[in-house]
């Protein structure tokens, strides 16, 4: 071989490598991401900018997995088989305050539900009309609700008495009142209304007693993700949450539209019904007024510290939460990207 054939060879040779180095480069950045329920109507929130490309587009490669509960998507990200994931924070806080040494307690990056979805629902022939009517009767809900597990921190914001629990699979909540073995139960407006009406209730004799409408200002889901992957990768977890606000604008838009991707992860579901329970969310959740006065995806840090108090409280944590240490706002879009929500 001459000279000019070792030229060219190394020429070629390093070209490779020059390729090969810039493909590795610039492959994706793989996001497990762990929803907090079954692929419905709120999930349109992940799936939505999942199908458009908005993730692959920002550089990352997202799997968006059903969840089962807030409790289960928080153990799953600490555990390290998800990255990032969607859950309650009070569930969240309750993690942080009960397993204190854990190496990798997630963290809070994006609040989404400014408002808990947490209601006490019941029928009108029940003679419930206000929470005070619920001293002494029997309530139901799975021991994991999360309107079950603060309903200490609403019993106390409303002087309701002692209270009887009935605990049941979550397929059996709604039925149970319906037949009346139960006189109230516990749930997210948007997911027990709809089941009350499946179940052949009229939404005229639905009586929904909110959480946030009488005196308990939880917050509700947020984005999570690992110290892990904040450490190592902000610019990730950056990327992720300015995809997902991209998306979340258009969800509000248009959740007829934003509903199709989850009729894609899931053929069975009822369109008509999870558009409808989408926009129970957002009306309920998402863009609320508190919502609007601090900013979509952010919190009052005065509000979240009292919401640390109680849940301590409410739960009985073996150790009191640090609201410091389970918020992290840093790697949020810009403000002018973040104003998503009309009045």
């Amino acid at each position: 071989m001459n000279k000019r054939q070792l030229i060219q060879s190394f020429l070629a040779a390093s070209a490779l490598s020059f390729g090969l180095s810039s493909a590795m480069a610039q492959s994706p950045t793989p996001i497990k991401f762990q929803l907090d329920w079954r692929f419905e109507g709120p999930g349109a929130f992940f799936t939505h900018p999942a199908a458009k490309g908005y993730f692959k587009a920002s550089g990352l490669d997202v799997t968006v997995d059903a969840g089962n509960g807030s409790g289960g998507a928080v153990t799953r990200v600490a555990s390290g088989a998800y990255d990032m994931g969607f859950a309650d924070l009070a569930a969240l806080m309750e993690f942080h305050a009960n397993n204190p040494d854990s190496p990798n307690k997630p963290v809070a990056v994006m609040m989404v539900y400014n408002n808990t979805p947490a209601s006490v629902m019941t029928l009108k022939k029940s003679g419930i009309t206000k929470p005070a009517d619920l001293t002494g009767k029997k309530l139901g809900a799975p021991v994991f609700d999360a309107g079950r597990r603060a309903f200490p921190i609403f019993a106390k914001a409303n002087n309701i008495g002692a209270v009887n629990w009935t605990a049941m699979d979550p397929t059996l909540r709604e039925t149970m009142l319906m037949r009346g073995d139960i006189d109230a139960i516990t749930g997210f407006t948007f997911t027990s209304l709809l089941n009350l009406e499946a179940r052949g209730a009229k939404a005229a004799d639905v009586v929904i007693l909110p959480y946030p409408d009488y005196g308990v200002k939880l917050y509700g889901n947020a984005i999570i993700a690992s110290p892990k992957l904040i450490k190592e990768n902000p610019a990730a977890v950056k990327a992720f949450l300015a995809a997902f606000t991209k998306g979340a604008k258009e969800v509000i838009a248009n959740p007829a539209v934003a509903i199709e991707s989850i009729k894609a992860r899931d053929g069975i579901v009822n369109s008509t019904l999870e558009t409808r329970r989408l926009k129970l969310a957002i009306d309920t959740v998402i863009n609320t007024a508190d919502a609007r006065a601090e900013g979509f995806g952010q919190i009052n840090a005065g509000r979240l510290s009292l919401m640390a108090s109680q849940v301590s409280d409410a739960f009985a944590t073996k150790t009191r939460v640090n609201a410091d240490a389970v918020w992290n706002g840093t790697m949020l879009p810009p403000a002018a990207d973040l104003n998503i929500l009309r009045k």
